[in-house]
Parts: structure tokens; sequence; C-alpha cells
């Protein structure tokens, strides 16, 4: 069976609250993206991988190798409204799939650049999230 490989970098990640939707799937390890991209937190109850072409930051998160029936049964079903299936770069020059932030979601309220913050797990340690309302 062929598997695909998955780029997680939040509450999908080992320890986080949707982890269980790769229970299957093949930890590959740490890594990062190139430096393609800004990183937003949505309410502070997620975040999203959005691509640029100039000012882009490196984000780091989780390779995972997953099967078509984890990413189709398991994954996407757990995936807010506000991000979507992608392709991404990795900081390797390599490919993986991933969920980026919907061109649309980017204005909605509560969306917070959060770039320079040094991933999720860093953004949430630091104690500047907003809160549900900012």
């Amino acid at each position: 069976m062929e598997n695909l490989r998955m780029f997680v970098n939040g509450q999908a990640m080992s320890g986080g609250s949707l982890n269980t939707a790769l229970s299957g799937a093949v930890f590959v390890g740490p890594v990062e993206t190139a430096p393609r991209y800004r990183f937003y937190s949505v309410r502070d109850e997620f975040p999203g991988l959005y691509p640029v072409t100039s000012d882009g930051h490196v984000v780091p998160g989780e390779l995972y190798e997953v099967s078509y029936e984890i990413l189709r049964e398991h994954l996407l079903p757990n995936e807010p409204e506000e991000l979507e299936l992608s392709v991404i770069e990795l900081s390797d020059g390599s490919g993986s799939l991933s969920m980026r932030m919907r061109d649309e979601s980017l204005t909605l309220p509560g969306v917070t650049d959060i770039s320079t913050a040094g991933g999720w797990r860093a953004y949430l340690a630091s104690g500047r999230t907003q809160g549900a309302t900012g």
C-alpha cells in the first residue's frame, strides 16, 4: 500500500489533541518548511500555514508517512474549515502534503500572524496567546 508524506504543525503533532488521527501513521521525525510561508494562529485554537512570495519564514513541524485511508478517514475529517489540503516545500527542497490556510480565512476575526514565534508549540508556550476573542 502506498504511503504519503504529511507535514503537521499544530494539534496533530505528537502530544496534540488531534495526534490520535495519525494512529497507524509512521512518525518520520521533526522537520521544517522552506522559508516560503507565513504562519497564523486562528483564535489560538490551531495554526495555519500560508505560502508567500516574499518575507516568508521557516515553520517547524513533524513529518509522518500516512496511508490514503488515514488521511481520508481520520485526519482530514478533523481539520477545521479554515484549512485546506495542499502541497508544501520542506527545508530540504522536497515536497509534502500539508494543511494550509484558505485564502478567504486570512481576514477572519481572531487570525493573528505568528510567523516569528518559532512554531505552534513555541507560540503557545510564550503566553502571547490572545484567547478565543482576539
